[in-house]
């Protein structure tokens, strides 16, 4: 089961006020998880970081399933949060690379069930970036997040394209690359114009975008 999901939201583009109200975060985290966050979270995250981390992680799982299963609809409420753990060290200093300093992130554990799935979650004061793993290793994932200048939906894929492929490009050299979509919406990577089996994420939100990508 490879594949790959990501998720990142400004959190300059987020409604603050609208996000602590009960009927809306009540359809992104569970009472179970407003019960963890409540009971260990309370004093160290803004709950409206809580609930947009939930968010990116069970936006991320379900973009990973859903290239395995195309027909798969997103159900937040059916996604949890079984665990997760703080950063321990200084938090992450740079924006792109292959897996992801031991204790600088927020690490988490989600069930959906029958599946369990392994998230790294990045929290700075302008973005929350999640990606998530079958495996809890990420050795294998590599990952970039950028700020661009548009908000516009049509920059924001081509930019989210270009970053991307800037990065496939150090890792085939030789090859013609090409992001494009399968006839289910996943991107997918071409090499000369041919799919090859390294599966891609995209996602942007405001002014950042960000990819993921597994490798075998």
């Amino acid at each position: 089961m490879i594949s790959t999901g990501n998720d990142i939201v400004a959190l300059k583009a987020i409604n603050v006020a609208r996000t602590k109200q009960q009927n809306f975060y009540s359809k992104i985290i569970t009472e179970p998880e407003k019960a963890l966050y409540d009971e260990q979270f309370s004093d160290r995250l803004p709950f409206e970081q809580f609930v947009w981390l939930a968010w990116s992680v069970k936006e991320s799982v379900f973009k990973y399933l859903q290239r395995l299963n195309p027909d798969l609809v997103f159900s937040p409420s059916k996604i949890s949060l079984s665990g997760l753990e703080p950063p321990s060290a200084e938090a992450i200093s740079h924006f792109e690379g292959r897996d992801f300093n031991k204790g600088a992130v927020y690490e988490s554990v989600i069930d959906y069930s029958p599946h369990t799935f392994y998230s790294r979650t990045i929290i700075t004061d302008d973005f929350i970036f999640s990606v998530v793993n079958h495996i809890n290793s990420f050795e294998k994932v590599m990952w970039g997040i950028k700020e661009i200048g548009s908000t516009d939906a049509d920059d924001q894929s081509k930019a989210v394209r270009v970053f991307a492929l800037a990065m496939l490009n150090t890792i085939f050299p030789d090859a013609e690359l090409e992001i494009d979509k399968n006839r289910h919406s996943c991107p997918i990577i071409l090499k000369d114009d041919v799919e090859i089996p390294v599966p891609i994420s995209l996602a942007h939100h405001d002014h950042w975008v960000a990819y993921s990508l597994a490798l075998a």
